[in-house]
């Protein structure tokens, strides 16, 4: 039994656009937050929580309402279709707001005026402001007015100089939160609101896009499936990652450059992806297809369809449940990075966030194939073990980085990671739909994004009162607490590994010729 990668891979384009769309949001808004309205690490979190707390209700619910769907486009299909235009349409609407909150703040534009550093000096701050490093200071204790004043932005390198990132950057945002925002809160309200709407966009296809590659693939083969799709939103993260890099949205000269750009950008690509999905993907023929292979093979979706609500055993439950609780614990300590990393990674280590995460995709990159494979040999559960040892070990040593230390050094901490997510992801979904029956495949994709939804509802808002409260730099040892109970949880699951093929001829699993 092969898989067919043609096949896969014309799937994945749906998964291409949504991981498109996830990358731009988890870089470019909290730097809208935080720079553009002014709002701190813990706020910003909260903001930022928001689409996790839709998917928890909705996920699921989109999960089963697909199971049900009886389209003629199949039916995942036409919940792909609606919802990724809508959201592409909304996602684009945002940049208007976010040119609009620009404009008010334009009197703090230009980091370099000497008159915008007096403004920031001789503001009345009402409380005391926080360095990346967690110490308290008001400006006018810690400079003389003129040292302040000609704090260099940058070094001979181009880099954020730590006086700048540390005493000029916290005093304009707080400056933008005081005087810009709480006077005129309406941008960030209609803001907030075009948000919510794109959240909610892409909350109704999100369950039944990720469903579909375990719709087209038989069960022993899904964890090969499933790293063809996360090879597919790996390219498309690194695409977004790329264009941040081209624009110089990570740059610290660019804090308030226009965004406008970007977001028609990043929207066009996930307009031609769904063109390319369309295009290439039948899905009520793959389905057949992958029902009559099945049955060929011995394992009979169609029937388990039947009797898809046949409840697990006790061991099957418990190994259910530890793998849930797994899927939190992991996605509470990555998502606390990915979505502070584009400020961190600016205020601690002076480095432009698009390279480094770039970094860690193009490792993903290379990894998912070759992870697919090895799991097919040596199971899913070692391979998700071995890939949560590598993330731990790998934000465990980014917790001691600074803008010191040598950027080769950075470079393998951050492909090191990049392999371990690679490595959990192809081989953790399927551990949850392995325990899913042929009908409700989509319920229990709802289980999996609910579980990875509710960690990652809270963690922005808890590391982000973690960083505001004892400094940025509590970051990676967050993480690295989290992905260290994920390892336990993982170690004492016991189901979720996939059933051998019974021995038969060598034939690719569905012909080529469409």
């Amino acid at each position: 039994m092969k898989l067919n990668y043609k096949r896969v891979l014309c799937v994945g384009f749906a998964f291409f656009l949504i991981t498109a769309f996830w990358q731009a949001y988890d870089t470019i808004i909290p730097k809208i937050l935080t720079d553009r309205f002014g709002m701190s690490q813990s706020a910003s979190g909260i903001i930022m929580a928001l689409d996790n707390v839709l998917a928890l209700f909705l996920l699921p619910l989109f999960g089963v309402l697909s199971d049900k769907c009886k389209s003629k486009l199949g039916r995942r299909t036409p919940f792909i279709i609606a919802g990724t235009l809508a959201s592409l349409l909304i996602f684009a609407s945002l940049s208007f707001v976010d040119a609009a909150q620009l404009k008010k703040i334009e009197a703090v534009t230009d980091i370099h005026s000497m008159e915008v550093r007096e403004l920031l000096y001789d503001y009345e701050y009402p409380e005391t402001l926080l360095t990346p490093d967690g110490d308290e200071f008001v400006l006018q204790e810690k400079f003389e007015k003129s040292e302040f004043i000609n704090l260099p932005a940058e070094d001979a390198e181009g880099k954020a100089t730590d006086s700048y990132t540390d005493y000029v950057v916290p005093a304009r945002q707080a400056y933008i939160l005081n005087e810009v925002t709480k006077k005129d809160p309406s941008t960030l309200i209609l803001f907030i609101g075009v948000l919510f709407a794109v959240l909610l966009a892409m909350s109704t296809y999100r369950t039944p896009a990720v469903a579909l590659m375990p719709d087209v693939t038989p069960k022993p083969l899904r964890s090969k499936g499933n790293a063809v799709i996360n090879l597919m939103g790996t390219i498309g993260g690194s695409c977004i990652l790329g264009l941040g890099m081209v624009l110089g949205t990570g740059s610290t000269k660019n804090s308030f450059m226009s965004y406008t750009g970007y977001f028609l950008a990043v929207a066009g690509l996930m307009l031609i992806c769904l063109v390319l999905f369309v295009a290439t993907v039948k899905e009520r023929k793959f389905v057949k297809d992958m029902e009559d292979v099945s049955k060929k093979y011995g394992i009979d979706e169609s029937e388990q369809a039947q009797d898809g609500n046949k409840a697990l055993s006790k061991a099957e439950r418990r190994s259910f449940l530890l793998l849930l609780a797994s899927v939190i614990f992991w996605y509470m300590g990555y998502n606390a990075v990915t979505s502070k990393y584009s400020v961190y990674a600016g205020n601690v280590l002076n480095l432009d966030y698009n390279s480094s995460l770039l970094v860690a995709n193009i490792a993903a990159l290379i990894a998912f194939i070759p992870v697919g494979i090895i799991s097919t040999k040596l199971g899913r559960k070692k391979m998700v073990i071995a890939g949560v040892v590598m993330l731990g070990g790998a934000f465990l040593t980014a917790a001691f980085m600074d803008n010191g230390t040598p950027l080769p050094v950075m470079l393998v901490i951050f492909a090191l990671a990049g392999i371990g997510w690679a490595t959990i992801n192809v081989n953790s979904f399927p551990m949850v739909v392995e325990l899913a029956k042929g009908g409700n495949v989509g319920k229990y994709t709802g289980f999996y994004y609910t579980a990875s939804m509710a960690a990652q509802t809270v963690t922005p808002y808890i590391s982000g009162l973690f960083m505001d409260n004892l400094g940025m730099k509590t970051l990676f040892p967050y993480a690295t607490v989290f992905v260290g109970l994920a390892l336990i949880t993982m170690l004492l699951v016991r189901h979720g590994d996939a059933i051998p093929v019974k021995a038969q001829s060598a034939v690719d699993y569905i012909p080529d010729a469409d």
